[in-house]
């Protein structure tokens, strides 16, 4: 997929995802999307990639899904389309092996606020606001907003913030733990990189490993079998049984294990 309106760029192991419509203030629509989830399956499959950023142009990360895309349709074609769809490419984005950061320059809002919430770590400048405004408009956070919300900031202050509407300050939002750290604005692309390249020197596959393992320890992660079976699947593959079975498989012979 190839627009304008969200980039894809490497640098060495890190790669970034910048969304580009900042005259729109970076709201998502169709395209948006589209791109976000080709490049989602584009880094899934990059082995060569240790840390992913999700960053913006201009003034705000995102204010949330174009009100023009979704406010015509049909509450059939919300289900079905619109909400399925950002469930699903949101979740593509918490569910990639690398950690994903990402850097909140500015108004975060809605949709934009849900897509920064599939992230592993968030990053804003002191000044940025936060906020699911979408009960003035009488709907209701809908690409996995109320939940990973609440995991996140516990049930409490998730009903506050939604409740109200109200934006919360990048300060604020630190002190909740809504975002790892508020940074002055001049400061925050130089350490977003620079925790990227942090992360990107360690062991990839500890990492991506103790990823899965803290992501599976959430209630409503739902995959802790996948998390097993794949840790537990790629032991098992190099053990001296594994590559004995192999051996016996191709030379047409009865294998003899030996417990290791």
């Amino acid at each position: 997929m190839t627009t304008d309106l969200v980039q894809l760029t490497y640098q060495g192991p890190i790669a970034t995802i910048v969304l580009n419509r900042a005259d729109k203030l970076n709201a998502l629509n169709s395209e948006m999307l589209t791109a976000l989830e080709a490049y989602a399956h584009e880094l899934d499959c990059n082995q060569d990639v240790r840390v992913v950023l999700l960053a913006a142009t201009g003034r705000a990360f995102c204010v949330g899904a174009d009100i023009f895309e979704w406010s015509d349709l049909t509450p059939l074609e919300m289900g079905r389309r619109w909400i399925r769809d950002g469930h699903r490419i949101f979740t593509r984005y918490a569910r990639l092996p690398q950690p994903v950061i990402a850097v909140l320059n500015g108004y975060t809002f809605g949709g934009g606020l849900e897509l920064a919430l599939a992230a592993d770590l968030r990053l804003a400048a002191a000044g940025a606001q936060l906020s699911f405004p979408e009960v003035k408009l009488g709907v209701i956070p809908g690409w996995g907003g109320t939940q990973r919300l609440t995991q996140l900031i516990g049930p409490s202050r998730a009903k506050q913030m939604i409740f109200s509407g109200e934006r919360v300050a990048a300060e604020q939002a630190e002190a909740w733990g809504l975002v790892n750290e508020a940074v002055p604005a001049d400061q925050l692309a130089g350490r977003a990189l620079g925790l990227a390249k942090t992360i990107a020197a360690n062991g990839p596959v500890a990492v991506q490993m103790t990823k899965q393992l803290i992501d599976s320890a959430s209630p409503a992660a739902g995959d802790n079998a996948a998390v097993l079976e794949s840790i537990a699947g790629s032991l098992a593959s190099y053990t001296a049984d594994a590559q004995e079975g192999v051996s016996a498989f191709r030379q047409r012979r009865q294998p003899q294990f030996s417990g290791r």
